[in-house]
């Protein structure tokens, strides 16, 4: 090999023992070895950058715009109340995320069900109290194991068949064919996940900017003719919120205390919660809450109306606030301010009593919910200080439908090849924006910079070591340790794959070993197929690293992973799945 094979694979096992053995960020490590590539003239520079236009990088940049028009919809709470649940400990919360992930990819490619589900594990595990790093892994590896269930579950499995095709002539695979070996070791999988992950996985609870600070009274509304009016308190999920219990309804000028379970809900009644910011927060995502109109002495007023287009905002009362010494009821807030107080702290602690009869203070803490004119329009303003927009849009819930429906035909069209996963994925962006289901600038915050960089830098590496010729040096001599028997033959074009796959991309890895494997088999005259589809399997088994494959590298910050949690929970995962499809191959399918 020249020099630049030798610097390419010396620059793969930097970053691999970078990564593993510092806290830095992916992106940077992957920018710092493309700029040597790119400096030590390995790769020019269309090379070097060619995977910021790559059509799987654009693919996932859209996927996370159609994510955002989920959330901002309310259709990723739809999903939550409806599959999720309330599992009684982790392992029931793993098998209520592995299992539909699984079954969801096993027909639609794996990138946006994690995509889509990745902001309803947020909301979910605030919820049920399990933190997220318990939950985002198992996510991705269910959505790989299922995308081994058909051919059309990943990109990778099509890819592979369409070069198979290319190079035998042959018809290729149909869409059930890979399903024999694909069951049963995506059984096998969820079985080893559900079985040992709740032990391997840290523990690492979001710490959130206001969580647990301060207590707020926290007052909201059952809206009239809302999906909530005639459902118990239990059943419309208010008892068991995390951080946050119901105190009291105030119903026609009547107060309900120690509100009982199957007390039922009806049209205006005002729910006095205590809590903190995060958890008003939550609480106002819930179809059928709206804020509490309390303050205002002449009804809802013109708040009431577009809760979609407003914010949650944290402001503290100023000595000079008009409002200081009168109650927020005959202050007449909501008028004068534009804004509706949802919650009050005064000293770190919640102010007891009716939301509306609250005398103000200066140095009082309101949580407002008020549209986002009234932050620019008061920084001008002596009646508040420090003013945090803490920047989140209510949910536009009579969307969360059309929401879902947008993704659903995304994913078909492309599944059912009437156009790319890349034009699929553009067309749902911008469906998302034109209905309305999110925002432009929820839009623009859904894109993750941080990953988008750290999957096109990767490209570079694979490149460098495709260009080089170092990976295909390295994949003949792992071929040629088998010694011509094809048992061993099978094991070590598996072990290769898989090896490649964590250092390069999953397609990369499958598109450069095909050629060699199908002249290895023509010239021992071997079955081509056992072997093609152990390609398929080990491109996709990618669990020992967050680089190896874009759903590990997605859930990566969500997770709040870092680089060793992959290797605790992906070797053993990788053994696992390796053994399994390595021996249903050799027991079902002939090699000669």
């Amino acid at each position: 090999m020249q020099w630049q094979a030798w610097l390419a694979i010396g620059l793969t096992l930097g970053v691999l023992v970078t990564l593993v053995l510092t806290h830095l960020s992916p992106h940077l490590v992957m920018m710092a070895a493309l700029t040597v590539l790119s400096l030590c003239g390995v790769l020019s520079a269309q090379e070097a950058l060619a995977g910021f236009g790559n059509p799987g990088l654009i693919t996932v940049a859209a996927m996370f715009v159609v994510a955002a028009g989920l959330d901002a919809s309310g259709g990723i709470h739809l999903l939550a109340n409806r599959l999720l649940g309330r599992p009684t400990n982790v392992r029931g919360a793993q098998f209520r995320i592995a299992t539909p992930a699984a079954c969801l990819s096993g027909m639609l490619n794996n990138t946006p069900v994690v995509a889509a589900m990745i902001p309803a594990l947020h909301a979910w595990s605030r919820q049920i109290g399990v933190a997220p790093s318990k939950l985002m892994i198992p996510l991705s590896y269910g959505a790989i194991l299922g995308g081994t269930l058909t051919m059309v579950g990943t990109s990778t499995n099509l890819v592979v068949n369409g070069q198979y095709q290319a190079l035998t002539g042959e018809p290729g695979f149909g869409i059930f064919d890979i399903t024999p070996l694909g069951l049963p070791v995506a059984l096998v999988g969820l079985g080893f996940l559900l079985l040992t992950f709740p032990r391997l996985l840290p523990d690492r609870q979001e710490k959130t900017p206001f969580a647990n600070l301060r207590e707020f009274t926290l007052e909201v509304a059952v809206a009239p003719g809302g999906p909530l009016v005639g459902k118990t308190v239990e059943q419309a999920g208010l008892r068991n919120l995390r951080r946050v219990y119901l105190v009291e309804i105030e119903r026609d000028g009547n107060i309900v205390t120690a509100v009982p379970s199957q007390e039922k809900l009806r049209g205006g009644d005002r729910l006095v919660f205590a809590g903190d910011t995060q958890a008003i927060s939550d609480l106002l995502r819930i179809n059928g809450i709206i804020a509490s109109v309390a303050d205002g002495a002449d009804g809802p007023g013109p708040l009431a109306t577009e809760r979609a287009e407003r914010r949650l905002v944290e402001a503290v009362v100023s000595p000079h606030c008009d409002a200081v010494g009168h109650a927020i009821r005959d202050a007449r807030f909501r008028d004068r301010y534009g804004a509706a107080v949802l919650a009050v702290a005064r000293n770190g602690e919640r102010v007891p009593g009716n939301l509306g009869s609250i005398q103000l203070q200066a140095g009082d803490s309101l949580l407002l919910e008020a549209r986002p004119a009234f932050v620019s329009r008061q920084r001008y303003t002596k009646d508040f200080l420090l003013i945090n927009d803490l920047d989140t849009e209510q949910p536009r819930h009579e969307r969360a439908y059309l929401a879902w429906g947008i993704l659903l035909t995304l994913v078909a069209a492309a599944g059912m090849g009437w156009t790319s996963m890349l034009n699929a994925a553009l067309i749902g962006a911008g469906a998302m924006l034109l209905t309305g289901c999110c925002s432009v600038s929820q839009a623009e915050k859904s894109l993750d910079l941080t990953v988008i960089i750290t999957i096109a830098a990767a490209f570079a590496l694979g490149a460098a070591l495709e260009k080089t010729g170092a990976a295909a040096t390295i994949g003949n001599s792992f071929l040629a340790l088998s010694g011509g028997r094809p048992w061993l033959m099978l094991v070590m074009t598996y072990v290769t794959v898989a090896v490649l796959t964590e250092m390069i991309t999953n397609n990369a890895a499958a598109m450069l070993m095909l050629p060699t494997v199908l002249a290895m088999t023509n010239g021992a005259q071997l079955n081509a197929e056992p072997f093609v589809l152990a390609v398929m399997m080990a491109a996709s088994a990618s669990f020992t690293t967050p680089i190896g494959y874009q759903t590990n590298l997605m859930v990566y910050g969500p997770g709040n992973y870092r680089f060793t949690d992959f290797l605790r929970v992906g070797i053993p995962m990788q053994l696992v799945v390796g053994v399994t499809t390595l021996a249903v191959l050799v027991a079902g399918w002939p090699l000669r």
